[in-house]
């Protein structure tokens, strides 16, 4: 059974499919602005969509499945997108409860509490309004304990009302969507043939301090994609497209045959990079990832 838009009238996904630029989370690697572009290089036709690096769920969003898979495996982030499948009220009040506390006192000191709250007892509540309020957006984490260490941003958080209006959008956007705590190999194990599969893992030579620093390895991430694709499932791997040298992604050797098409999307300019130049100038800081297909 294709995949059905919930929002487009059209059925399939090589149709035109507009930007959706509203995201809900600020995280780093958000696809947000060009993910309608990663969708029209996908299949026109297939069954279940599988995200197994959920991170903003920029493209998750913008694809608006019938049916879908969403899952990572930082339990903090996936206790936000499930309470909102499950509860969108209580994720609107997670998020007013602190925009109010950081509003109401000075605004640095009360960012730190809610930093150290979070840190004391890693939480998706905590979570949800540090990430849409630190400094560019970038939750930055220490490798050696997790410890989140994004210090405040000079921006104002968007006020409650915005934000509730935008968890109703995504509420809609991913009402059929599973959202599950579990390791990518785990979630693209249960991928059936004529599913499709969009990895866009942490690029762990160039993100060490992010995303909880988890322990990634690509090598076996293509060994997970090989699987897939034996089986006959669609997969789609964003990587970063700097680091191309042939056949090989990072200095890891692509096995032979495993991707039929690779093409670049120009992601614009880094938000890394903007918070370790401290706003200096990044015409020359932009990011091309490079799309691999198997397919």
């Amino acid at each position: 059974m294709p995949v059905q838009m919930l929002i487009f009238d059209k059925p399939g996904i090589n149709c035109s499919i507009p930007p959706f630029k509203k995201q809900l989370l600020k995280w780093i690697g958000n696809k947000q602005r060009f993910a309608h572009e990663i969708i029209s290089y996908f299949p026109a036709q297939f069954d279940t969509y599988f995200e197994p690096f959920l991170g903003s769920g920029a493209v998750l969003g913008t694809l608006v499945p019938v049916k879908a898979v969403a899952s990572d495996c930082f339990k903090p982030l996936i206790e936000i997108w499930q309470q909102l499948h499950d509860d969108p009220e209580l994720l609107k009040k997670w998020y007013a409860e602190r925009w109010q506390a950081m509003m109401s006192g000075e605004k640095v000191a009360e960012y730190e509490k809610i930093k150290a709250s979070f840190n004391a007892n890693p939480n998706g509540a905590d979570l949800l309004f540090l990430c849409r309020s630190c400094y560019g957006g970038v939750v930055r984490f220490r490798k050696a304990d997790g410890y989140m260490s994004t210090p405040c941003g000079i921006h104002q958080p968007i006020a409650p009302r915005e934000f509730a209006l935008r968890v109703d959008e995504w509420h809609r956007r991913t009402v059929g969507t599973k959202f599950l705590l579990m390791d990518y190999k785990q979630a693209m194990a249960m991928a059936k043939p004529g599913d499709l599969v969009y990895c866009d893992p942490p690029y762990s030579f160039s993100q060490t301090i992010l995303y909880g620093a988890q322990s990634f390895n690509l090598k076996h991430l293509l060994h997970s994609i090989q699987q897939c694709k034996a089986r006959g499932v669609f997969v789609a791997l964003s990587i970063d497209g700097n680091k191309k040298s042939g056949n090989l992604l990072c200095n890891i050797p692509i096995p032979d045959g495993l991707f039929e098409r690779e093409i670049f999307v120009n992601c614009g300019r880094s938000m890394l990079r903007r918070f370790q130049m401290g706003g200096m100038s990044l015409e020359n800081e932009v990011v091309a990832d490079r799309l691999m297909l198997t397919y």
